[in-house]
């Protein structure tokens, strides 16, 4: 059973997992580094431990405790109760939703690992909008895309915006990095996918023309906000592919594109 103390000074050392939440730059050096990430919210921190990970605290106002309950009796990890002006003084923001857990990060697998026995995966490059990876997550876990490959410059998931956005999703879809890139889109084309770029590129074939749900294997892949898939990553895949627009539009947004074209290659597969 976690032990359940209140505190009153929001300098207090025992809850300094949860400083500075809104300083963006500090928090993607700090969390990784210290080997920890912030779960916001009860589904959310329900879902994190559903998954397996660890928590090393719990920090909530006194009015969520009783809603959080039976997560205080089962975990032996501290809980932190506070007032909402408290939280708000030590994370920099309002807590709306009243309960954060700071929980353990895991050693990420090897991306042949999770390659081999995936048949629908997903590669982003420099996908660095924390909203943006968590709306693709929260999207590959509901359209059943197996595992997500995240070049070294995306951003990560389990920053506390993308894990929010996702409702706890980062934690369903398995995924890895690949160190070298574009070089280790070769290792996923030697695993037996076929690599498809989607672009708004008027040399891409349409998706569904393409087909992906009758491949074998696939691995999508996808282009930050705005700027797509750089040139080395275009060159690198098999395919191009894109969604059919109309009325003028020529691209979606990340997230959007991402729903779309999930669908397009897991259709007609059974989701779990």
């Amino acid at each position: 059973m976690a032990e359940l103390i209140t505190i009153d000074d929001p300098a207090d050392p025992r809850l300094g997992d949860y400083t500075c939440l809104t300083d963006v730059e500090l928090r993607r050096r700090r969390e990784p580094a210290e080997g920890l990430f912030i779960a916001e919210g009860e589904k959310v921190i329900r879902r994190a431990r559903y998954s397996g990970y660890q928590m090393r605290s719990m920090l909530l106002s006194a009015k969520w405790v009783d809603t959080m309950r039976d997560v205080i009796d089962e975990v032996p990890a501290p809980v932190y109760a506070v007032s909402p002006e408290v939280a708000e003084q030590v994370t920099g923001y309002h807590v709306h939703r009243g309960a954060l857990a700071s929980m353990e990060r895991r050693p990420l697998p090897d991306a042949a690992e999770l390659l081999a026995d995936a048949r629908r995966v997903v590669v982003m490059e420099a996908v660095n909008d924390h909203t943006n990876i968590g709306a693709v997550f929260r999207s590959a876990a509901a359209l059943g895309m197996d595992a997500v490959l995240l070049s070294p410059d995306c951003a990560d998931p389990l920053y506390r915006r993308s894990v929010k956005v996702s409702m706890g999703a980062v934690f369903s879809v398995p995924y890895a990095r690949l160190e070298q890139w574009p070089r280790d889109l070769e290792t996923v084309r030697e695993r037996g996918f076929r690599l498809l770029a989607l672009t708004p590129d008027a040399k891409a074939e349409d998706i569904d023309v393409v087909a992906p749900h009758r491949m074998e294997r696939v691995a999508l892949m996808l282009g930050a906000e705005g700027e797509g898939l750089s040139t080395r990553a275009l060159v690198a895949a098999d395919q191009w592919v894109r969604i059919p627009m109309a009325h003028g539009v020529d691209s979606l947004n990340v997230g959007a594109a991402a729903a779309v074209a999930f669908y397009a290659v897991t259709a007609g597969r059974p989701v779990a």
